[in-house]
């Protein structure tokens, strides 16, 4: 008689109750009243999408990509300072913690990200956007712009990763325990050290905490954009850059970022450190106003 297969243990469903509240708690107490909420399908899964600003067709869209782990929540002050003229859409990432939804169609190459973003762009409805993003999310949206320069109107990088210079090799290293093995402990202390001991705020903190457990994803992954493609790229930049930042040499990102970009600008952050970005006080304050100055009209 045949032996009868075992079928594997099913994997446990973790409880996103816990997360799902501590980003509704952000929303309630740092985004300002009169932010709606929007949920897009695209053939990637169903993106969530926070909005605040004037619904005015006259008003131009600012379109904001987190960094991995940080979901959308983490643009509250852009939001509010932003919105006063731009309607600001800051996206949550599919496959990443937040409240969008991974569809049956994985995102696995810098080709499934553009097409994620071309169908958050199409149901928006928009014409060309401000397109901007930190760390992870301005990775994504540098590739968007070479990608589609025609529908990018402006281009925003917050402390780029991957695109200019590599990870400094501490950073690493003391991101490895976290990125092994998951814990608000680990990830706590990682921001510690990152930020030098900044006084984050506490309802991001517990959503940071919570993010923790939230169902992993292998992020994508891929080489640098070729010089060539950069050189090529006409549409308006600014790259601002956190002085203090562990992640990477500042100056070297700077400096590259002049010699391929044709059309951009840095500014960099004496104070600002790669995770006070965007959301840390002073540091938000001097983001929020580069970023004002340079999508004003």
């Amino acid at each position: 008689m045949a032996p009868v297969p075992r079928s594997e243990p099913a994997e446990p469903v973790p409880d996103l109750r816990p997360f799902l509240a501590a980003y509704d708690e952000v929303l309630a107490s740092h985004w300002p009243a009169g932010t709606t909420r929007t949920r897009v399908p695209t053939p990637f899964g169903t993106t969530h999408i926070n909005s605040y600003g004037p619904e005015d067709p006259a008003a131009p869209p600012l379109i904001l990509l987190p960094g991995g782990g940080a979901t959308s929540t983490v643009w509250y002050a852009q939001a509010a300072r932003l919105g006063r003229t731009h309607r600001v859409h800051a996206v949550d990432l599919v496959g990443d913690p937040g409240r969008s939804v991974a569809g049956e169609r994985p995102v696995r190459t810098v080709a499934d990200l553009t097409a994620w973003l071309d169908s958050v762009l199409g149901h928006l409805g928009t014409g060309p956007v401000a397109l901007g993003g930190h760390s992870y999310g301005a990775w994504i949206a540098l590739h968007y712009a070479l990608h589609a320069p025609g529908r990018v109107r402006k281009l925003v990088l917050v402390d780029p990763t991957g695109c200019f210079a590599g990870f400094r090799p501490a950073y690493l290293l003391h991101a490895l325990p976290m990125l092994l093995r998951p814990s608000a402990e680990r990830t706590r202390a990682f921001l510690a050290w990152e930020t030098e001991g900044a006084a984050l705020a506490p309802a991001w903190l517990r959503l940071r905490d919570a993010a923790t457990r939230f169902p992993a994803a292998r992020p994508v992954t891929g080489p640098r954009p070729a010089r060539e493609d950069l050189r090529a790229l006409d549409v308006p930049t600014l790259l601002l850059l956190a002085g203090r930042g562990r992640a990477h040499d500042p100056a070297r990102v700077a400096r590259t970022a002049r010699r391929l970009l044709p059309h951009a600008q840095t500014t960099t952050l004496a104070g600002a450190t790669h995770h006070t970005l965007p959301l840390h006080d002073p540091e938000a304050t001097e983001l929020t106003t580069g970023m004002e100055q340079f999508l004003a009209p």
